[in-house]
């Protein structure tokens, strides 16, 4: 009986078994039939929908700081001081103005300001009213604003008082080429004596805020996909092109930067970096993100930033090496001891190890990161390793100058040869292109399906940055591909003739491009401009440059001028480019030609 019973229970489990298999193996095989549907689909018991899923969006992060700190300081800006929730409630009425002037899901509107309270606030406010944040360079003249808003197609222009001559300008550039005009709202200070008419195409910053409802529902975006904003490139090529953002890839930079940045929990960020350029490195929702205070700079000094750390301790700040530069060479009355460590993340061109070396020593402890508009600003950064801290200083600075490996929110970034693909290899010495591939990478430029196809190519952003891989993994920028200077078949990265440059004692800013020659091809072209109270002369730096580098690789042209820059303290080296060009050929045999044939004004 026993074994019948057995024999019973092993049939039933068979059949079962069988039944089972029959079962799973269907849905493995549909599963194999469509590789495109998820795994997930193929499991029974799970369920898509709003209660485990939504579309990923920063501005989530002002509903959950307003929730969560709703008395806590959220931004600061001279005597002015809200809490996250007067914040939350302002962005609330600004989104509920701006649907009420017309406004609808998809729109854009496009910003002319400082680092005012009011460009903090129209960072959540314009996509809360389901529209596109279009943030416009403030050094921009009116023909360039107006060449923008008319590409873009901005319904309405946030203008600062200050630049409200330039925004006018390029109304009437408008006007004259028949566009039709943006609604023009003008952000006003507590210093400013101008006042401003409400009419059917003007209005008041604070005063259209008046008209809007605290209780207004905010626009969601229908796909995290959606656009949350179009930057326009620096300027620092003569093209600028809309670089187009989503919602998405905010949300995922905003955290990999407050990763990357050591952002804790309230922190306290000084705003240097221009919140017009790639949306300040999406920081305005990553503080947010982290319930911190922003403290608001109009202009940037060093007296200014040493005195805001003071005040408000300041635990984070950014700023171009330029900025830097300013700092460790600002007037000794302007600076004040800090009394606790300031972390500094620095862009742009890889800054001096002497510049690095130099904040350390006031105090400050310095991150350099890497990337570009169309990788929402930071893509890289030189992650720091404990036992880096036993090297020599001078071994320190080279190592933190380094763009080294890719933060949380992107798959992958490589070094590869541009023609052939392949990744060079981690010797330190092989020059590639930097390339991009993940989820913060730009959706595209902006009606330029060309440009966007040819930056894809291969399935990978290609950035047009040239660097090296290390041995460890780390990548470190050279020069951008068209600053390369090609001088009787050998390959001169710029940004190492001016590393060399700057650490000469008289020189204060350096920048290197190619000029052109009738036998070498090009020849490199050093600007400088001198440290105030210091004296050097063309041959003495050519002989300085020399000594440090080889002979081909030494500048045979000097001139020393102010250097033409973009808000964000790019130097311009296309307009460099262009006065290296216009002096013409020159060829240098030897050193004492330098003194009668040397580019000096």
């Amino acid at each position: 009986m026993n074994n019948i019973f057995k024999i019973m229970l092993w049939t039933r489990s068979l059949t079962h078994f069988r039944s089972t298999h029959n079962i799973y193996s269907r849905k493995i095989s549909n599963f194999t039939k469509d590789p495109d549907r998820g795994s997930w689909e193929s499991m029974e018991g799970l369920l898509h929908c709003s209660a485990n899923s939504v579309p990923l969006s920063p501005i989530n992060f002002l509903e959950r700081a307003a929730k969560v700190c709703r008395d806590r300081t959220s931004l600061v800006y001279g005597s002015l001081n809200y809490n996250w929730g007067q914040t939350h409630q302002r962005c609330l009425k600004l989104a509920s103005s701006l649907t009420q002037l017309g406004i609808s899901r998809g729109d854009v509107v496009a910003t002319l300001a400082p680092n005012v309270p009011a460009m903090y606030e129209l960072h959540f406010a314009v996509p809360m009213a389901g529209a596109i944040l279009c943030t416009l360079n403030s050094r921009l003249d009116a023909a360039m604003v107006s060449v923008l808003l008319e590409h873009s197609q901005a319904k309405i222009l946030f203008a600062d008082y200050q630049l409200l001559e330039i925004a006018q300008g390029a109304f009437d550039l408008l006007r004259k080429r028949g566009r039709e005009l943006p609604t023009l709202v003008v952000i006003t200070d507590s210093d400013c004596s101008s006042t401003v008419d409400n009419t059917s195409t003007s209005y008041e910053y604070e005063k259209l805020m008046e008209f809007g409802h605290p209780g207004f529902n905010i626009v969601k975006p229908k796909s995290e996909w959606d656009p949350i904003s179009i930057n326009y490139t620096s300027g620092t090529t003569s093209r600028p092109k809309g670089v187009v953002y989503s919602h998405r890839g905010a949300y995922l930079n905003s955290l990999a930067t407050v990763l990357l940045f050591q952002m804790n929990t309230f922190p306290v960020y000084l705003w240097n970096v221009p919140l017009f350029h790639c949306n300040g490195w999406c920081l305005p929702w990553g503080v947010a993100a982290q319930l911190g205070t922003n403290v608001c700079l109009r202009k940037v000094s060093p007296k200014d930033i040493f005195e805001n750390i003071i005040q408000h301790k300041v635990t984070h700040m950014g700023g171009a090496p330029t900025v830097l530069n300013m700092i460790v060479n600002s007037a000794s009355t302007h600076r004040k001891p800090l009394n606790h460590k300031v972390l500094v993340m620095t862009g742009g061109s890889p800054p001096p190890p002497q510049i690095l070396y130099k904040m350390e020593e006031i105090g400050f402890s310095v991150s350099h990161l890497y990337g570009l508009t169309e990788t929402y600003g930071p893509g890289s950064f030189c992650a720091w390793r404990p036992e880096w801290d036993m090297l020599p200083a001078e071994e320190r600075s080279k190592m933190k100058a380094r763009q080294g490996v890719p933060h949380a929110g992107l798959e992958e970034i490589d070094v590869k040869d541009s023609s052939s693909m392949e990744s060079v290899p981690a010797d330190g010495k092989t020059v590639g292109e930097i390339m991009f591939k993940g989820n913060t990478v730009m959706s595209g430029y902006l009606r330029d399906l060309k440009a966007t196809k040819e930056a894809f190519k291969d399935g990978w952003f290609h950035s047009g940055d040239l660097a090296v891989k290390h041995s460890d993994g780390y990548i470190e920028v050279k020069d951008r591909l068209k600053d390369i200077i090609v001088s009787g078949g050998e390959n001169i990265s710029s940004v190492e003739v001016e590393t060399v440059l700057y650490s000469h004692p008289a020189v204060d800013e350096a920048a290197v491009v190619a000029r052109p020659d009738d036998h070498w091809g090009q020849t490199p072209c050093a600007f400088l401009k001198l440290k105030e109270g210091f004296d050097a002369d063309a041959q003495e730096i050519i002989a300085f440059c020399r000594e440090h580098l080889p002979h081909y690789m030494a500048p045979k042209t000097i001139i020393f001028q102010d250097m033409p820059k973009t808000s964000t303290g790019k130097i311009q080296k296309y307009i460099l480019r262009e006065n290296a060009k216009a002096l013409g050929s020159i060829t240098i045999t030897s050193l004492s030609d330098c003194e009668n044939k040397t580019s000096s004004t």
